[in-house]
């Protein structure tokens, strides 16, 4: 499957007729900013004919539940052969961009079609390795981090290191340089990168690492990469200043850069952070609530890092306002189907290739994406969510439940689509390799397995 195939590129070469009428959608903006912008539905519907047409799907089949025999069925069959139950496309496009509150999960899964499997796109087209394009400009990027970390405490300085080892994925950084010289070759061609647009890829990092640091100690995780974590190693009292630490120094990089528009974007990114994981210690006894407040919890603690350091270099390198939210809303939407994916292979993922425990959300209480589409096949697993999986074998029904039903799926197929608004967005900045190696890392992160 390719980002461009998945992307409405199949090109069917006919044109059907479709209802032409323009749409008002609400998308989100920093800080609970909305911007209005029209959409031109039939273009948009014929694409998603075209894509509906190139794909070929494979639905999804109810396996027996657990102690009852005798119960499969393909899920799906009648809203198969009734195109009404098929989710009409301006109404997806406004779940996907607006407040996630707009459409219950009962309503998404019912109307969703399993995850498509898509061939290699017609065009052919083969872009830059995204990862390895980017690392051209992040060269030495943990010793710039580490020497920012100057400490003279030995036993706080191995702390507040002992992330930046070079070993993780560098996912956030790779995009905010991409998106830099992106938006500086849309803006006045320029080939060059701005030393403050770098900057921001380090306190990119530094944040997201500070957060799992503090996320460890809130969940009491023993393992992180593969390795000990550091509030079991040096304990938990000791790992909260670690990551207030590294807080700190990413705040004096971030005031070095003296732009107090990046000021203001990236200290949302702090706000969204603590509000996620107050959601997160939370749920919903009503089960329409739940999927809404489980986008909202994902895009605060995940995507919004993403969007606003996007946004950030936008800043720095153009003075357009659509150019920044083009950058914004390619890091949301990358974002959150970023975490979608995570927590798919939560259940689908051995943990030596994760390098943390797998089911790990289960075992935390939390309810993501998979569960709560599984929840509409069986209904039984709402006491589960409702107490938190806390009673014992809890844990192992709700992923026995997870893996027979087409949860893991639906959540794929959603972080697809999350992926389709994504590069639609980039796509609206000049050609540019750096361009095509974002819509590239969209397909990255829908198949990546760790």
């Amino acid at each position: 499957m390719t980002a461009q195939r998945v992307w409405w590129e199949a090109g069917c070469g006919r044109a059907f007729p479709v209802p032409s009428f323009r749409l008002r959608v609400r998308a989100w903006g920093r800080g609970g900013a909305t911007a209005r912008r029209d959409f031109q539905t039939r273009a948009m519907a014929t694409r998603w004919w075209c894509w509906r047409r190139g794909c070929s799907w494979r639905p999804a089949v109810r396996s027996p539940r657990p102690g009852h025999p005798g119960c499969a069925g393909l899920l799906g069959t009648r809203a198969a052969s009734d195109t009404r139950a098929q989710m009409p496309y301006f109404n997806l496009v406004k779940t996907l961009t607006s407040v996630p509150s707009v459409h219950s999960i009962s309503q998404f899964h019912q109307r969703t079609p399993a995850v498509c499997c898509c061939s290699q796109t017609q065009s052919g087209e083969k872009y830059a390795d995204p990862f390895k394009l980017g690392w051209r400009d992040l060269k030495g990027l943990y010793e710039d981090i580490r020497k920012e970390l100057c400490i003279s405490t030995k036993e706080l300085k191995d702390m507040s290191e002992y992330y930046f080892d070079g070993k993780g994925k560098a996912f956030r950084p790779i995009i905010v340089v991409l998106m830099a010289r992106a938006c500086n070759i849309h803006h006045n061609n320029s080939r060059d990168m701005q030393a403050n647009q770098r900057s921001i890829a380090l306190i990119a990092e530094m944040i997201h690492t500070a957060s799992l640091v503090h996320d460890d100690v809130i969940d009491d995780a023993s393992s992180r990469r593969g390795k000990h974590t550091v509030n079991k190693i040096w304990g938990e009292k000791k790992a909260v200043l670690a990551g207030d630490l590294i807080l700190s120094a990413a705040s004096i990089v971030l005031a070095r850069i003296g732009n107090t528009a990046v000021t203001s974007i990236l200290t949302q990114v702090i706000e969204d952070l603590v509000r996620g994981e107050f959601l997160q210690l939370g749920s919903k006894e009503n089960e329409n609530e739940r999927f809404a407040h489980y986008l909202e919890k994902t895009f605060k603690k995940t995507a919004s890092l993403i969007a606003n350091s996007c946004k950030a270099v936008s800043v720095l390198s153009c003075p357009d306002p659509v150019v920044h939210e083009i950058a914004y809303q390619y890091g949301k939407n990358i974002g959150i189907a970023f975490q979608l994916i995570d927590d798919v292979l939560d259940f689908t993922s051995c943990s030596d290739q994760m390098g943390k425990p797998t089911s790990a959300d289960l075992k935390l209480g939390l309810a993501t994406g998979p569960v709560l589409f599984a929840c509409q096949q069986f209904p039984e697993m709402n006491a589960m969510i409702m107490r938190r999986f806390s009673l014992p074998g809890d844990v192992d029904r709700a992923r026995q439940y997870v893996l027979q039903s087409d949860g893991v799926q639906q959540t794929t197929y959603l972080a697809q689509q999350y992926c389709h608004e994504a590069v639609r967005e980039i796509r609206k900045l000049r050609p540019s390799t750096e361009r095509d190696a974002l819509i590239q890392l969209s397909e990255s992160v829908l198949t990546r397995d760790k």
